[in-house]
């Protein structure tokens, strides 16, 4: 009985596998690909950058084009100054990116992930520093199989310091989006140089957005890189439920490439019974996140599109129809579709509303923005004196009026009060208020004594620009008799 349950004892301790908690990562050398869509990618990539680390540097009215400045609460954007009463535009333009993002991944897949998100852009950027370096997949993975010596010490201290600088520069920019930037490249000069009393310094904030987003950088795009959209990255999670049959994914045409196998470059593939595909895992080799798209459609997919890159160039080297990996949709694989049709199902219901709302709030927007008065006031009762008796024949209230100037040229304004019967504004000489500029000016309101009942009475106050009556504004208040 005994050696039965020591023999069944060892039989589960032999079927016991230790399964890990966390897979534990391949490293992954994608090959280099050239093709249309790596130059779109390419393209975009120079776009973003031009338009990230150039902007700061623009100057627009005297002063950095794009900044936003949080400690006087401003954000200027080339010509357009937001203030925090201008929030409802933030909340249009994140309503605006939410609609954009569901519209393109209604009608073509992860567009935004496959082109023009910040983690692709710096995982490629990254990647073009790799092959410069080391070379291209198989230099790579042959010298990382090599040991440490002089020459791999060299090749990688010199890719890790680009990349390093790469990520300082970046985090600099960053930073230079809310510190002036010509400030903050005096004060970082100053810092290297050993400047003189009176410079500019940097402050601890600036030194530590500009290491952490720096970090950042370094750590995602250098180091993590597939590691963010597999499981970081939540939009990998949730795609699947933007996806319907007629979504444009890239996708293996199974039919036309099964049963694969290598084969000579004259070989009949009807004849020796095969596919177009040649079973050489160029599409594998060239993917950034590791995966084999012949499997099938896996949300790891960032949609890049290298892999028809480099299936096309396979394809053309043996003679065979391009598009064996493609953007195409379910619908198409499976009832046989022509180009015309899926542009056709492309404009399907769901598509022309995401398309009817979004341009709705654009438009909206647009509007709001054309017609949007540079004047904002606010009316603050003196609760110290609320109503108070003077020369025995004036009832008089006293207020303080915030105008805030929200264009960058300095206006002249004038303020009137309605509402009451002799109701009129002592001392009503104009307001001079600068550019981009807020003051607190004290107004007090007069009406003769006896021409209005005691109580509290509905007023209001007229702000209005002497050289341009369109520039205008009415806020309402009360005034209290006693």
């Amino acid at each position: 009985m005994s050696d039965n349950l020591e023999t069944a004892g060892q039989a589960r301790s032999e079927a016991t596998v230790d399964q890990p908690l966390y897979e534990v990562r391949k490293e992954i050398y994608s090959r280099a690909v050239s093709g249309w869509f790596a130059r779109w990618r390419w393209g975009l990539v120079f776009f973003t950058q031009l338009v990230y680390y150039g902007s700061p540097w623009m100057v627009w009215n005297g002063r950095q084009a794009v900044l936003f400045d949080l400690v006087a609460r401003k954000f200027y954007i080339f010509g357009i100054v937001f203030w925090p009463q201008d929030f409802i535009y933030l909340t249009g333009f994140l309503v605006i990116s939410a609609l954009s993002l569901f519209l393109f991944t209604a009608v073509a897949g992860r567009l935004w992930c496959g082109y023009a998100c910040p983690q692709t852009v710096y995982t490629e950027i990254f990647m073009w520093i790799e092959r410069k370096v080391e070379g291209d997949r198989v230099a790579r993975m042959r010298l990382d199989q090599q040991p440490m010596s002089v020459r791999k010490f060299a090749l990688k201290a010199c890719k890790h310091g680009l990349g390093i600088a790469l990520s300082l520069w970046t985090g600099f920019t960053f930073v230079g989006y809310f510190t002036p930037i010509h400030e903050l490249a005096a004060a970082v000069g100053g810092l290297v140089s050993q400047a003189t009393p009176g410079a500019p310094t940097l402050g601890a904030w600036e030194i530590f957005w500009v290491l952490f987003y720096g970090f950042a950088t370094y750590g995602n795009a250098g180091w993590m890189r597939e590691q963010v959209c597999k499981y970081m990255c939540p939009y990998a999670r949730f795609q699947s439920a933007m996806f319907d049959p007629d979504t444009l994914i890239i996708t293996y045409d199974r039919e036309r490439g099964e049963p694969r196998g290598p084969r000579a470059r004259n070989t009949d593939p009807k004849l020796a019974g095969l596919g177009h595909c040649v079973d050489c895992d160029v599409c594998y080799q060239v993917c950034p996140t590791g995966i084999d798209i012949r499997q099938g459609l896996q949300y790891e997919c960032i949609g890049c599109a290298a892999c028809i890159d480099g299936c096309n160039k396979v394809m053309a080297r043996m003679g065979y129809p391009k598009g064996l990996i493609r953007y195409t949709t379910e619908n198409a694989l499976t009832q046989k579709l022509t180009p015309r049709q899926i542009l056709a199902r492309a404009l399907r219901p769901r598509v022309l509303v995401y398309t009817a709302v979004l341009w709705a709030v654009i438009i909206a927007i647009g509007v709001t923005l054309y017609a949007r008065v540079p004047l904002k006031v606010d009316v603050i009762r003196d609760r110290a004196s609320l109503s108070r008796e003077v020369d025995g024949r004036w009832i008089e209230n006293i207020y303080q009026l915030q105008i805030m100037n929200t264009q960058e040229v300095p206006h002249r304004f004038s303020i009137r009060a309605t509402g009451l019967d002799s109701l009129q504004v002592e001392d009503a000489a104009p307001v001079e208020i600068g550019g981009a500029a807020t003051r607190m000016v004290p107004v007090r309101l007069r009406i003769e004594k006896g021409r209005s009942p005691v109580g509290s009475h509905q007023i209001e106050f007229d702000v209005v620009a002497d050289d341009n009556p369109a520039i205008f504004a009415r806020e309402r208040s009360i005034f209290l008799v006693r």
